[in-house]
């Protein structure tokens, strides 16, 4: 037909599965998040711009795996914390227990600006994540785009 359609994007989808099926083989799923000025998380946890979360239902609250956000409640120090992640701002989802799940793409914007939806600064590419090597255990996961 020619028209250009804007599909929806397959990652808030993708992100539930791997949720789900974590949860149903019993593993437990973490999110890899690159943080910027969108992100609410405990920043005192926060490792070279990216945070590993725990978001299996016995260390969460009211956790919700929407289409543009995840949000929910976390302990950190025995306190209640209200999370928001992006979507865009998810690296990975996997299973801690043997490194199973998906990376993605991250989208970030420099902290300080909202996410306007235009073009990023400097010469319109997205930041590398940083070149840290992961640690050990972590999984090495292929990246989706």
């Amino acid at each position: 037909m020619g028209k250009n359609l804007d599909l929806p994007s397959t990652k808030p989808y993708l992100i539930r599965a791997i949720h789900q099926w974590c949860t149903d083989n019993g593993f437990t799923p973490y999110l890899a998040v690159t943080v910027d000025a969108r992100t609410r998380v405990p920043m005192e946890h926060v490792r070279d711009g990216q945070i590993v979360l725990n978001v299996g239902y016995e260390a969460t609250g009211h956790l919700e795996l929407g289409n543009e956000l995840i949000t929910f409640q976390a302990r950190f120090g025995g306190v209640a914390r209200d999370l928001l992640v992006p979507i865009g701002n998810v690296a990975a989802i996997y299973a801690k227990e043997n490194g199973a799940g998906m990376a993605f793409e991250a989208q970030t914007a420099v902290l300080g600006e909202t996410d306007s939806g235009g073009t990023p600064p400097g010469d319109g590419r997205q930041p590398e994540p940083p070149k840290t090597p992961p640690p050990a255990g972590r999984p090495k996961l292929q990246r989706v785009k």
